[in-house]
């Protein structure tokens, strides 16, 4: 199995004069704001996308009680659900919805100020949920689809039929998935008559965006260091179970715990 992080160094890189470093970066900088430029224009294409009339009465258990996904807005008229991968009787949450979730309460007071609100889904009983959350340390708002179809209506859950024949519906596909929850993005707008509507729903890569960790080391000289892993991902840890200033031992009992395989990142 391969390491989880690595120490390896970069042996050889190019190294140039300060003139021939500047030309090259404003090389570069042009393709960056060309990219830019492009990446406005496909959030634009994303924002006119038609929109779907959610038909179903979708009724979570949250620590408030019971709550519809109107209820789910509050008092903004935008929604945005992270679909959260755990599922009922796992011990804990997928370590790389971990990584994702571990930027949501910096974002929800900015996000509400923009008129957004941001809440986490899972299929877990509400009581797995709240003790997870609790030893994670999170904030944000978090409820239970346990009892209603919303995962499944989303693309984010299969039967086990589905898992035994190695053929699930995913991020617009059919595809194999090593298991019976996934993780996603959901949109949703709710009108001045109350009426609410699906804009747009992302899984697999589409949910790169959301992980600033991933921007950070976008940046860095050896980027995201994944290359020869088992899957990309195989690398995260809960934030809590990262080795002190070690590498992670790839024989630990921890590793290859991550439940994002290669296929949910196509």
């Amino acid at each position: 199995m391969a390491e989880l992080t690595t120490s390896n160094r970069i042996q050889e890189h190019e190294v140039v004069s300060d003139r021939e470093w500047i030309a090259a970066r404003k090389e570069l900088l042009r393709k960056e704001k060309e990219f830019t430029r492009q990446r406005d224009q496909l959030s634009r294409l994303r924002r006119e996308l038609p929109w779907i009339k959610v038909q179903k009465d979708y009724v979570f258990e949250s620590p408030k009680g019971k709550e519809t996904l109107a209820d789910l807005f509050g008092s903004k008229s935008q929604l945005v659900v992270y679909h959260f991968m755990f599922g009922p009787g796992w011990e804990e949450g997928c370590p790389s919805c971990s990584l994702l979730a571990d930027h949501f309460d910096g974002s929800t007071v900015h996000l509400a100020n923009r008129d957004v609100s941001l809440v986490v889904v899972s299929r877990a009983p509400l009581a797995q949920i709240e003790a997870f959350k609790k030893r994670m340390g999170w904030r944000f708002k978090w409820v239970s689809s346990f009892g209603n179809d919303f995962n499944r209506d989303y693309g984010v859950s299969f039967t086990k039929e589905e898992m035994a024949q190695h053929k699930v519906h995913y991020n617009y596909e059919i595809q194999e998935f090593p298991r019976e929850e996934a993780p996603g993005a959901s949109v949703f707008y709710k009108d001045e008559s109350g009426g609410v509507f699906h804009t747009y729903s992302t899984y697999g890569r589409g949910l790169d965006i959301l992980v600033g960790a991933y921007n950070f080391l976008d940046l860095a000289p050896k980027g995201r260091d994944e290359d020869g892993l088992e899957f990309t991902m195989s690398w995260v840890r809960h934030h809590d179970r990262y080795p002190a200033e070690t590498i992670a031992d790839p024989q630990s009992e921890t590793s290859g715990s991550s439940c994002c395989s290669k296929e949910s990142h196509s």
